[in-house]
């Protein structure tokens, strides 16, 4: 059976909008992130990086498809008339986490820096740590402005994520 016309006009209202089109970046680049760190040796403090990037990863794609679905109203304590203040909370506890992580890949890229050069034949993990900054700025910016959206319309009264 096809899902009704309201449905499907639901799902299309929330995938163009502000704050879907955002959570659709959010999760794309979250994903770089963690790709690119997992996909390659890492140690030491990149394990904290690679946490933060799954976790709000999976918190994100989580959030994202309970509002899809519009099931706002069926999580308990942070959902229904909630939902809106627990996805500022959620991008903001998501953009804090990110600038630790930024200073983390910023610190591995210049202690890496040395192997830059076209001279370095032994592997070298600078363009990872370069590529992962990149991803972890991108990303806590695209954390940060959903926040700030959403904060802005939370003062403004209103109540609904879309």
């Amino acid at each position: 059976m096809p899902p009704q016309p309201q449905v499907r006009r639901s799902f299309l209202e929330f995938l163009k909008s502000f704050v879907g089109i955002v959570r659709v970046l959010q999760i794309l680049l979250g994903a770089g992130l963690w790709v690119t760190i997992a996909a390659n040796k890492y140690e030491g403090s990149i394990h904290y990086v690679l946490f933060v990037a799954v976790l709000f990863w999976l918190l994100t794609l989580a959030v994202f498809v309970v509002t899809l679905l519009d099931k706002q109203d069926l999580v308990p304590i942070v959902g229904g008339e909630r939902w809106l203040l627990s996805n500022v909370i959620h991008d903001v506890a998501a953009t804090l986490l990110y600038l630790s992580t930024i200073g983390i890949m910023i610190y591995k890229t210049q202690k890496n820096s040395y192997c830059n050069l076209d001279v370095y034949k032994h592997h070298c993990l600078y363009k990872v740590y370069l590529t992962a900054s990149v991803f972890a700025c991108l990303t806590a910016s695209v954390y940060l402005l959903s926040a700030v959206y959403s904060s802005y319309r939370k003062c403004r009264g209103e109540r609904t994520v879309v």
